[in-house]
């Protein structure tokens, strides 16, 4: 059976709602139920109100903003990785494996990554570029004209060195 409303009740309701208390802490406060100390507020004159509109729509457009302004420091980090992988498409590399009878460690100097292996670090720019994007979308426009051409180029780029890779493997 539940027990009755008692003063005491009504008075720690109006007190606590009078500090800014929410209608959860009150109950937790008092030992009754949210629905009780609702109750308990909606039969003032005029009724408390737990409505906390204003504050709500302020926080959540402060945490939108915060996640905005975090999801663009992720995108620009991306962009840096991706600018850190392009820089090693035409770098000197050094490749190595374990092999032989003895499975002994080998490796060799090379003026550039092998095709395959600047494939696979194109397809990493290509991914870090493409979700910076999707967090931070890019303005429209001549810097999207830009890009593309920069794309198209890096393609013919890499077309060539996979053609160059093609002639060397035919003279060894």
């Amino acid at each position: 059976m539940r027990e009755p409303i008692t003063d005491q009740d009504r008075d720690d309701v109006r007190r606590l709602h009078a500090e800014g208390k929410s209608r959860n802490e009150i109950a937790r406060t008092i030992g009754r139920s949210g629905s009780t100390v609702s109750k308990i507020a909606g039969s003032f004159d005029p009724p408390l109100s737990f409505a906390r509109g204003p504050e709500v729509v302020a926080a959540t457009d402060a945490r939108r903003i915060d996640l905005a302004a975090r999801r663009a420091q992720f995108a620009e980090s991306l962009h840096e990785s991706a600018e850190r992988l392009h820089a090693q498409l035409f770098a000197p590399c050094t490749v190595g494996a374990f092999g032989g009878k003895d499975n002994e460690w080998s490796q060799v100097d090379l003026d550039r990554p092998q095709f395959a292996d600047q494939r696979q670090i194109l397809a990493g720019v290509s991914i870090a570029v493409d979700k910076s994007l999707k967090l931070a979308p890019a303005e429209g426009g001549q810097g999207a004209d830009e890009v593309r051409s920069m794309l198209g180029t890096l393609g013919e780029v890499l077309a060539d060195a996979f053609a160059d890779d093609e002639g060397a493997d035919d003279e060894g």
